[in-house]
């Protein structure tokens, strides 16, 4: 478990009030330092005047002094509900998503509400799906709810960012003192071959053979964690949404697919930051 600063993305918005009691729970679980970030995203930031062709006016110190007074708030709030923990902050002026991936290779772990205060309500914010995709560290997006009980859920595949994943999750679920709950799940197939007598629904142990052998490479690191395994013939999204019903953090790699690999988040994790019910982790290899 990685003691580096845990970053926060904070603007006052409810979901950044989210990310900061989590974080804050996971700092006091690690001895990690928190630094909570504002990032001035200007010149986007201004008046509505400038949608019709007035230059935004840069508002001076009535901006710093709000901001001063933000951050200051939510360290005196920390100190009160968590007084061990180590707070700093930072005020940047530059895009948000670059300043948060750039920060990213300096923390051991970058936390982020899954709006801000200009996302459209339903949709998750460009900020957090950008940060997920490319930042150098794990980044843990805060939706749902945050619960303290049930087990930690990993998805696996056969890809080096699964693993990544799984390590993290195991390390979660040691220090949370929760079971770790691993899922594989395959895609289904459908259309024309959906009836072809090759198809079926169920898992050879040829198939999930290397799968079997991860558990047990984990089942040997981590001898006193509780560890249930389980295959599915399922999509993985789907899978691991309903998972996160009964769990109390959601753990997936990340990984772009086709012309664009590497340069998106995978699909699959897109689903997750927008449907799972509880916080989920991004990990990347």
């Amino acid at each position: 478990m990685s003691t580096r600063k845990i970053v926060v993305g904070y603007d006052k918005s409810a979901d950044a009030k989210a990310a900061v009691a989590w974080a804050l729970d996971e700092a006091a679980r690690t001895g990690a330092p928190i630094e909570f970030l504002y990032v001035i995203d200007w010149p986007s930031w201004g008046p509505a005047s400038a949608t019709v062709g007035t230059p935004p006016t840069w508002p001076g110190g009535e901006l710093d002094r709000a901001v001063k007074g933000m951050l200051d708030d939510v360290v005196v709030q920390s100190k009160h509900t968590h007084p061990g923990v180590r707070t700093a902050v930072a005020v940047v002026n530059d895009g948000a998503s670059h300043t948060l991936i750039e920060r990213s290779a300096e923390a051991g772990l970058v936390v982020l509400g899954s709006h801000g205060h200009s996302a459209v309500a339903g949709l998750l914010g460009s900020v957090s799906v950008a940060v997920s995709a490319h930042a150098r560290s794990p980044v843990v997006v805060v939706r749902g709810e945050q619960r303290t009980t049930g087990p930690v859920v990993v998805g696996v595949d056969d890809s080096a960012p699964a693993r990544a994943a799984l390590a993290f999750a195991a390390d979660q679920a040691v220090s949370r003192e929760a079971p770790l709950r691993v899922i594989r799940a395959w895609t289904p197939v459908r259309g024309i071959w959906e009836d072809s007598p090759i198809v079926t629904d169920s898992v050879s142990a040829a198939e999930r053979g290397p799968f079997d052998e991860l558990v047990a490479e984990l089942r040997t690191k981590y001898p006193d964690l509780e560890i249930s395994a389980e295959v599915a013939v399922e999509h993985p999204a789907a899978a691991l949404t309903t998972a996160s019903e009964n769990a109390q953090l959601l753990v997936a790699g990340t990984r772009g697919r086709g012309a664009m690999r590497g340069m998106l988040l995978g699909s699959v994790s897109q689903h997750l930051l927008r449907h799972s019910a509880v916080p989920v982790a991004v990990v990347h290899e």
